[in-house]
């Protein structure tokens, strides 16, 4: 069975309560839950993880190199436009990672514009 990891980012315990305007009502754990149906659907055995500590996500990555993870999913939150110590980790994985997020970061602010991980 393919194994994903779902990795949120600094502040995304707080979707539901920060900002519904650009990151909609849902709550982190709505959201889990939508991700654990379609991976029941689909057959993928997704592990879910949330940090506000950024060694703690770095740690993560790590441990997905050792668990053999098939794929990444990663929404980093603000990590996203200056976390070189994330990119560095993710770029040990030699499995498909996706970057996503929950609002359009280039509608956003000029410091929203820009991903470390998509350079």
């Amino acid at each position: 069975m393919k194994k994903v990891l779902v990795l949120h980012g600094v502040n995304l315990n707080m979707f539901g309560k920060r900002d519904p305007h650009h990151y909609g009502t849902e709550s982190l754990d709505d959201i889990n839950a939508a991700i654990q149906q379609l991976a029941d659907e689909l057959e993928v055995n997704v592990t879910v993880f949330q940090t506000n500590h950024e060694g703690e996500m770095v740690e993560q990555i790590h441990q997905a190199f050792d668990d053999q993870i098939s794929a990444v999913v990663i929404n980093a939150g603000a990590w996203t436009h200056y976390s070189y110590a994330i990119r560095d980790a993710l770029a040990i994985l030699t499995v498909p990672i996706i970057e996503v997020h929950m609002s359009h970061i280039h509608a956003r602010e000029a410091f929203r514009h820009q991903s470390v991980f998509a350079e």
